[in-house]
């Protein structure tokens, strides 16, 4: 009898562990994410859009990279994965400027890990766009052509609209990831790094429920 109870205890904890594997892990409202203060814009109906809210001065954004591009690469074509330059005032409207001008010129691949570096490695003072225009010069890019593109029109607009999703989302700060225009989390509100792409995929999901 005693053996037979012992063997029914077994079975019922293996099942509740399963079972506890199985589900979803709850996430919730005001605790792992945010609605959004407005809900944003959003590309398109085919795909979920998530924008990654990051300033180049940030460090944890620096070294947060590295599991972004991996996070990225476990993405299909349901997600639409747009990196957007946070600004929260005009000191990070150099910075933003430099971001839409070098993706603009085909530069991105090139110029965004080394401005990240330049600032986290190298320890070099980027402020002000002559100083971020004498930087790019010194990697091989033409400076004129790409001032002009930083007082383009084109890239103007686009830092006007990060300005606005910046303001729109509610973030109060950076790295933090917006999901279908109607959600933002990050690694403090997730409970860390692994967990905010938890959360991420959470809210990809039931946004495309």
């Amino acid at each position: 009898m005693i053996k037979r109870i012992k063997v029914l205890l077994v079975l019922v904890l293996s099942f509740s562990t399963m079972f506890a594997i199985a589900l979803p892990a709850a996430y919730m409202d005001d605790v792992h994410y945010k609605k959004n203060i407005e809900r944003l814009a959003v590309s398109n109906n085919k795909s979920i859009d998530v924008l990654e809210l990051f300033m180049y001065t940030c460090p944890h954004c620096y070294h947060l990279e590295p599991e972004v591009e991996d996070w990225k690469r476990s993405t299909d074509e349901s997600v639409n994965f747009v990196q957007v330059p946070a600004v929260f005032s005009l000191r990070q409207v150099p910075f933003a400027k430099a971001f839409y001008a070098a993706e603009a010129l085909g530069y991105s691949e090139k110029l965004h890990p080394l401005f990240f570096e330049a600032i986290h490695e190298d320890g070099l003072q980027l402020v002000t766009e002559i100083q971020i225009l004498d930087y790019v010069a010194r990697q091989g890019v033409d400076r004129q052509t790409f001032e002009k593109m930083m007082k383009s029109y084109t890239v103007k607009t686009k830092v006007k609209k990060a300005t606005a999703v910046t303001k729109k989302s509610g973030i109060t700060g950076v790295p933090a990831f917006v999901v279908n225009g109607q959600y933002h989390t990050s690694v403090p509100m997730a409970g860390g790094v692994e967990e905010l792409f938890r959360v991420v995929d959470y809210l990809i999901g039931s946004s495309s429920n």
